[in-house]
């Protein structure tokens, strides 16, 4: 769906209306007086939803695009049907480009994956049709190796991959001084690499994380002769799609091949479970442990640190 698309109609079984206004719920909708024979009615983001005991729902708004792309599909309908026929007659979506994102920037332990995919007229549809979403609607891992696989023999070799391990990326970070400039630096990297793969490519896509002059004056000769793009939410773009599971891919991968190595558990994310888990890990393993399976610029090990002390 675009975000021109300002209403959107379809039918729910009994237990995805059940399912849908306990997660509207979680997600801080506001639920209002339901108009007759409505089961409820909420509105959340720009985006109202009525949702009839027939089954039948009614979802209006600009919102409208980002209830259906991001919630309704993925956590409700479990298709991506509607989104994959929008897609389909989304021209600019289906002409030759390529998508870059990232996997890992949030989590203190693991790696930094960067991945970039080219699709073209060709590709896109398939890749629709198989599946491809943004990564972080995907919660199974198992999925994203699926998904993985199946990118990879669509494009056919046409994608970019960069794994920064942790010791690799601190010493990055300990030069470059900024996680805006370390993201700008990878993306670049991963763009010329599709670059020599993909030398027809006309344009580039990313999420917008920085500045978009960062990653033009991270970019060689090649890529400066690329058009760079940069918007929010360009996870919703099959390119962006395909790279941010490929660079999940790569990540999932990386966290599993340190706990492997360390023989230890290695949760995701920057939460409390990551705090104790690291809190275990410095009593164990000492300090020096972290430069091989965690980013020292998180506030996570300025606190571990600091606990330490006491």
């Amino acid at each position: 769906m675009d975000e021109r698309t300002t209403s959107f109609v379809c039918t729910l079984t009994a237990g995805q209306r059940a399912d849908l206004k306990a997660l509207m719920e979680v997600r801080g909708w506001e639920f209002q007086t339901p108009p007759p024979y409505a089961e409820y009615r909420a509105t959340h983001d720009r985006a109202t939803v009525v949702v009839y005991s027939s089954g039948k729902l009614v979802a209006q708004g600009r919102g409208v695009p980002d209830f259906v792309n991001f919630i309704l599909e993925p956590e409700i309908l479990h298709t991506f049907a509607f989104t994959a026929a929008a897609a389909e007659a989304d021209a600019e979506e289906l002409t030759p480009h390529g998508g870059v994102d990232e996997s890992g920037k949030g989590d203190f332990f693991g790696p930094l994956a960067v991945s970039a995919v080219y699709v073209d007229p060709a590709t896109a549809p398939r890749l629709r049709q198989l599946g491809v979403c943004d990564s972080k609607l995907v919660k199974s891992s198992a999925r994203i190796f699926e998904l993985a696989k199946g990118i990879r023999s669509i494009v056919n070799g046409k994608f970019a991959l960069l794994v920064l391990k942790p010791e690799t990326y601190n010493r990055l970070y300990s030069n470059i001084g900024n996680l805006n400039r370390l993201l700008a630096w990878g993306h670049a990297r991963v763009i010329e690499n599709l670059l020599e793969q993909v030398p027809e490519c006309p344009r580039m896509l990313s999420d917008k994380f920085g500045n978009e002059v960062l990653i033009k004056r991270a970019l060689m000769e090649r890529g400066r002769k690329i058009t760079l793009q940069q918007r929010t939410k360009a996870e919703s773009d099959v390119a962006v799609a395909a790279a941010s599971i490929l660079a999940r891919e790569a990540f999932l991968r990386g966290m599993g091949a340190l706990g492997d190595e360390l023989r230890v558990e290695l949760p995701r994310g920057a939460g409390s479970q990551v705090t104790r888990a690291g809190r275990k890990l410095l009593a164990e393993r000492g300090p020096e442990i972290f430069e091989r399976c965690a980013k020292l610029h998180f506030k996570t090990w300025t606190d571990l640190q600091m606990e330490a002390k006491r």
